[in-house]
């Protein structure tokens, strides 16, 4: 954590006593702000982990093994170190699910960042996952992954941002998780007029590396 991460002890409200009458004492409250920081930095890492599923308050309370309130606090308290400027993230909050999110400025870098051109050749993760959902579109990311047998949420991110997937609405599935379909763009990039076109779907093998190269 950062500098302007750490939450300053005179921000913080001491009550005169506790139930016994007993002060509570400024090493107290630093244990309690490293133990909050603490707390925050592993929630941080569950919402990373979990990717565009996200996580709701109740998931993050059994796994923390912490108060409704309590873990309350923790998402506020990330949620409003991530509106900073300086954050190209923020943590969206949308049908009972917090998830990280890139922010808007990002997306016109990512676009460039992952722009198909002749020299970009897509990797064998890249088009297995694409295939994957050409087939089988609208298709949600476990969907996925229990085709190809490996975790697709990384790879998810970068056809989105090279524009050969899009969001298509949400499935009635627990959680709602994100339906995703191919786009125009993908419909280009193979020169394919319908998705008639597509060869038979190939099997995939369980081995592969979901931190392959696209390129």
């Amino acid at each position: 954590m950062t500098e302007d991460m750490m939450i300053k002890e005179e921000d913080t409200v001491i009550p005169e006593a506790d139930e016994e009458g007993k002060e509570t004492s400024q090493e107290d409250i630093a244990d309690e702000n490293e133990t909050f920081l603490q707390m925050a930095s592993v929630l941080e890492g569950l919402l990373f982990l979990t990717g565009d599923e996200g996580i709701t308050l109740e998931q993050a309370c059994d796994a923390l093994d912490v108060e409704q309130a309590y873990a309350e606090s923790l998402f506020d308290y990330l949620q409003t170190y991530y509106l900073h400027d300086e954050r190209g993230i923020e943590i969206a909050y949308y049908g009972g699910i917090y998830r990280f999110l890139s922010k808007a400025k990002v997306h016109e870098y990512a676009k460039k960042l992952f722009r198909i051109t002749k020299e970009n050749k897509l990797s064998q993760a890249a088009l297995e996952t694409l295939a994957v959902i050409a087939y089988k579109q609208p298709v949600t990311r476990v969907e996925i992954e229990e085709v190809r047998g490996v975790g697709a949420d990384m790879m998810l991110r970068k056809l989105e941002a090279r524009g050969l997937i899009r969001e298509s609405g949400r499935s009635e599935a627990p959680g709602r998780p994100i339906l995703y379909s191919v786009t125009d763009e993908f419909m280009n990039a193979f020169e394919l007029m319908s998705l008639d076109e597509l060869p038979e779907l190939p099997v995939f093998g369980e081995e592969e590396n979901e931190n392959d190269d696209l390129f």
